[in-house]
């Protein structure tokens, strides 16, 4: 901002300048040509009291030595004679000596001025003063070089000037323009002390307020979280009363419990911590699924759906908390069992690209009518909440890839997970693929 006002401050002062400048510089040369001419003028009529005594060759040439411009300065006689160094031509000489007035003529090396004078007896006199060109332009270029110098001074100042007012504004604007970064970096506390022009004084106070609104908002959203979270501690509760009378067969749904706990433990946990600018993370995908579909497996052998897991032999890094990615996958998961008919197969494949790695679960089931429609959040056609996917399509913004639905090979559904990573390996790699609890090898194909 500092540079652009200065530009403005530049041309500004440049145009007026130059408005000024110019015409004051032709008026400099014309008064340099009007003042030579003159001076030649009034060396010729310095001439014309000599002249109205004597016209004797012999005593003339004193008179123009006497002038100052002996070398310049010529006199024709009325018979035909000249004195001194003559440069017009007679044609020339003999038009003005028919003149009342001077007449000036333009030669190659100056001007020569030619002044007829009239004496007694009809006789005229032509006084020939040359002039050279340097003395019509003298003092022309140091009267301009002090004009340039003049402009540069304006010009300078008008920069500097602008630069001293837009100090203060810039400074406000760039204070404002890092407190909104750190403030969206998740620094809840910055705050600036208003300053500068009126615009910005209002756009820093309206900033604090915003900011700390944000922290009262988050501050209830946190509390709202946890206390809903922590309500659920007494069905849970409850329920594992249930399960502990059961006995040795419900071992698994007491462990799912147990994790549901911790779940919840978690949600307050992080509910009550207070806001700090993201960190960046990072998971092992394939040991994400591997442990998630161990985790499913037991309920898809209930109701015998056969399953596989395919690329995941291999570490593979993605940038998102392994928490948040086995929470998108159980979602996942949780569709295609929740809405699918029993015995329905799925895959699940994690596929590394150039700079992208995909986690892509896909069906056998009847598949997905409008998938625009299933993006939405908390839209659902199945009475499900609707947050699944949204909240799945916003992990992998959060690294910079995507979410899509489409068709699967199986016939139905295909949710494909996208998270942008920074590896450029572009070699083909060999993945093994998980069948039930069996493994085998292949190429991968996706």
């Amino acid at each position: 901002m500092r540079r652009t006002l200065a530009l403005l401050a530049l041309a500004g002062a440049s145009m007026i300048a130059l408005a000024f400048l110019i015409p004051l510089g032709i008026i400099v040369k014309e008064i340099a040509h009007t003042r030579a001419i003159s001076e030649a003028e009034r060396q010729a009529s310095a001439l014309v009291p000599v002249l109205a005594i004597t016209l004797d060759p012999n005593r003339l040439p004193h008179a123009l030595a006497s002038s100052g411009a002996r070398d310049r300065i010529a006199v024709h006689l009325p018979g035909g004679g000249t004195v001194g160094t003559v440069r017009a031509p007679a044609a020339t000489v003999a038009a003005v000596s028919r003149l009342t007035r001077a007449d000036t003529v333009e030669t190659g090396a100056g001007y020569l001025l030619l002044r007829p004078v009239a004496l007694d007896g009809g006789r005229t006199v032509v006084v020939e003063v040359f002039v050279p060109a340097e003395e019509l332009t003298r003092g022309v270029a140091q009267s301009w070089a002090v004009l340039a110098g003049l402009a540069v001074v304006l010009a300078a100042g008008s920069v500097l000037v602008a630069d001293r007012l837009g100090l203060r504004m810039v400074r406000a604007a760039r204070r404002l323009g890092r407190a909104a970064s750190s403030l969206g970096a998740g620094d809840l506390s910055v705050r600036i002390r208003p300053e500068g022009p009126p615009e910005l004084v209002t756009a820093a106070e309206a900033f604090n307020t915003m900011a700390d609104r944000v922290v009262q908002l988050l501050a209830a959203e946190r509390e709202m979280a946890a206390d809903l979270s922590h309500r659920l501690r007494t069905p849970l509760t409850a329920l594992r009363l249930s399960l502990d009378h059961l006995g040795p067969e419900a071992e698994q749904s007491r462990h799912s419990l147990s994790r549901l706990e911790s779940e919840v433990d978690q949600i307050i946990a992080a509910a009550r911590a207070p806001s700090r600018a993201p960190e960046a993370v990072s998971c092992d995908a394939a040991e994400v699924l591997r442990e998630r579909l161990t985790f499913w497996s037991a309920l898809a052998e209930d109701q015998q759906r056969p399953w596989e897991l395919i690329g995941a032999d291999a570490p593979v890094r993605v940038p998102v908390p392994a928490a948040e990615l086995s929470a998108v996958v159980d979602a996942l998961l949780g569709n295609v069992f929740r809405h699918t008919p029993q015995g329905t197969a799925f895959t699940v494949t994690l596929h590394q690209g150039s700079g992208t790695v995909g986690v892509l679960i896909a069906d056998a089931g009847p598949g997905i009518p409008d998938p625009a429609a299933a993006l939405r959040r908390g839209a659902s056609g199945a009475g499900s909440t609707g947050l699944g996917l949204d909240i799945a399509r916003r992990l992998a913004e959060s690294s910079g890839g995507d979410l899509r639905i489409d068709a699967s090979s199986l016939g139905g559904a295909r949710v494909q997970l996208w998270f942008r990573t920074d590896t450029r390996d572009r070699t083909p790699r060999t993945t093994r693929r998980l069948v039930g609890s069996r493994w085998s090898r292949r190429n991968a194909g996706v």
